[in-house]
């Protein structure tokens, strides 16, 4: 058994999985969150060993716990308690290494990196381009590395797989000065994602990988797309900030910035008043007052016509982006749809690509529909361009990574 632990770590919870990676099931994973508050709660999950098929395949045991939790150092405590009392056992069989999900990597990580106490300077140095999401990875990092002191820890970070976009890709047209004093460009996230997507894709298709020219749309509460040539991230929605791009539950996405002149000039809005608007009550919610897709779709069963515009923005923007990433890329051989969202509204999916019947892409309904798991063809068997519904793993992602690194 060769076990890795991969840790996601936020500002006040973090989940962690434990997989073995001789088989890449998932033995344990978990939750610890509500850390700071008066009392915090935990769960851990025991997967059994299936016979045969993906992990996880059925539950062996859930334990939850609501206790104090002051900080990420004890939530670690309880996390490692919860191992103890209901196993697997770290002690018989403690881990060979420890991911750690970092959002931020900046220009300066493009591949994942051994943590040290210079890598940990530099994820708090880069704070600055994620503050709400660098300092709770790094708090993650040290509380691990201290329950964890003997084994390599090794930082995936979610900007990696974009550091590939060319210049053209990744500059904004701004002073250059000003973006050089400020490292203002175009980052990309949902890296770890779209990399696992795109290489699970080639590999069910059995084609090779660098042949493959890929749309991506890893479709959550957040959302992205990236065009993928040969394994390459050429172009990606989200830029200098998880912001721009397409929309999403409670983020804008793409809007002109004069609208934040013209609402600080004339509303009087603060800096943080934007931030909260753009990024916690835009999107889905700011248009239909749920960023909950399945709200949006019954709300139009309703005829809702707040529900109705709010559906119709977010595909315009879908085949938007759908558009100009067949023509960065002249062509298409697979777009696949990820996460949440992507895996399990069909309606979205058929939607997304109506329009594109003259870059041969043909959607057939009865697969797009069927209430099947796993990666599957949603296209026609006539169909150009392979159409695929593909599970994200970014967990088993991470753990690949990390080990990777661990070995090396």
């Amino acid at each position: 058994m060769t076990p890795v632990l991969v840790i996601n770590s936020g500002s006040s919870s973090f989940k962690y999985q434990l997989l073995d990676m001789d088989t890449e099931r998932t033995l344990a994973s978990g939750l610890v969150e509500r850390i700071g508050e008066p009392v915090g709660a935990a769960r851990h999950t025991v997967y059994a060993t299936p016979t045969d098929g993906p992990s996880p395949a059925f539950l062996d045991a859930t334990r939850t716990r609501e206790l104090p939790i002051p900080d990420h150092t004890a939530g670690f405590q309880v996390m490692l308690d919860a191992f103890a009392a209901d196993g697997p056992s770290l002690t018989e069989t403690p881990p060979v290494a420890v991911g750690h999900r970092v959002v931020h990597g900046g220009a300066r990580f493009f591949e994942p990196t051994l943590i040290t106490p210079l890598v940990e300077i530099n994820i708090d140095e880069l704070s600055v381009l994620a503050p709400l999401h660098n300092p709770a990875n790094l708090a993650g990092i040290v509380a691990a590395r201290t329950a964890f002191p003997a084994v390599p820890h090794v930082a995936v970070f979610d900007t990696a797989f974009h550091q590939t976009l060319e210049p053209p890709a990744y500059t904004y047209a701004i002073d250059v000065d000003v973006a050089a004093s400020h490292r203002i460009r175009r980052y990309g996230f949902h890296g770890t994602s779209h990399k696992f997507v795109s290489e699970a894709a080639a590999a069910f298709l059995g084609r090779p990988l660098a042949e493959l020219k890929q749309i991506v749309f890893h479709l959550g509460n957040g959302a992205s797309v990236t065009a993928i040539d040969g394994g390459r991230s050429v172009d990606t929605s989200m830029g200098f900030t998880p912001l721009e791009g397409l929309v999403m539950g409670t983020r804008s996405g793409d809007i002109d910035p004069a609208v934040l002149f013209q609402l600080a000039r004339r509303a009087g809005m603060t800096i943080d008043d934007l931030d909260e608007l753009l990024n916690k009550r835009s999107g889905l919610l700011g248009l239909a007052g749920s960023n909950d897709l399945r709200d949006i779709r019954a709300g139009i069963e309703r005829g809702d016509v707040r529900a109705r515009l709010a559906f119709d923005v977010y595909v315009h923007r879908l085949r938007s982006y759908a558009g100009a990433y067949l023509a960065q890329l002249g062509g298409a051989d697979v777009i696949s749809f990820t996460a949440g969202v992507g895996e399990n509204a069909p309606l979205v999916r058929a939607a997304a690509l109506a329009t594109l019947g003259f870059a041969g892409v043909e959607v057939d309904p009865e697969r797009n529909a069927a209430p099947e798991r796993g990666i599957r063809i949603i296209s026609t068997d006539a169909s150009a361009v392979t159409v695929l519904v593909v599970p994200t793993d970014e967990e088993l992602e991470i753990a690949r990574q990390t080990l990777s690194v661990a070995r090396s």
